[in-house]
């Protein structure tokens, strides 16, 4: 949820092996979820915070500093989150499905009017700075905005610590 996903060998969503880099925005927060596989997590750069459990609990993640490697069997739940940004490399064999234990929302749903204060373009201000509100995620409790600063540079934020700029 927030971040750009680069395909690097086949596909996640076919039969087969596959290989994808996942760049997760500061701030990002990855909701609890299984995948019907197998999944290999390398991280590449910065930390990734990941733990498995039913409940998303920040107390349970542990850091990933860039090399660190994990392994999560079919049906694992899972959830994880980054800091300050981080790149992790997910590998294993398609189809590689992920089923979010408490579903998802974002700005583009009909449920979206119901779960988000702000609107994409917003201009809002953020835990890391001013800027437009460019997508929105929900989970369960678990409520994030995407926000573009200036620069085009981009970050997650709970809905709690976002406001609308005047």
């Amino acid at each position: 949820m927030g971040g750009d996903v680069e395909i690097l060998s086949g596909h996640p969503d076919s039969a087969g092996p596959f290989v994808m880099r996942i760049h997760e925005l500061p701030g990002s927060i990855v909701p609890v979820h299984t995948h019907p596989v197998d999944e290999n997590i390398t991280v590449l750069q910065g930390t990734w915070f990941f733990a498995s459990g039913d409940t998303f609990d920040t107390t349970r993640l542990r850091p990933m500093p860039a090399g660190t490697y994990a392994f999560a069997p079919a049906g694992t739940p899972m959830f994880g989150m980054s800091r300050d940004g981080a790149v992790v490399q997910v590998h294993g064999t398609g189809p590689f499905h992920i089923h979010w234990r408490d579903g998802v929302v974002t700005l583009d749903d009909s449920a979206a009017s119901r779960v988000f204060r702000f609107h994409r373009g917003d201009t809002v201000l953020g835990p890391l700075g001013a800027g437009i509100v460019r997508e929105g995620y929900a989970s369960g409790a678990l409520v994030q905005y995407e926000i573009e600063r200036s620069a085009g540079d981009r970050y997650m934020a709970f809905a709690d610590r976002v406001r609308l700029r005047h």
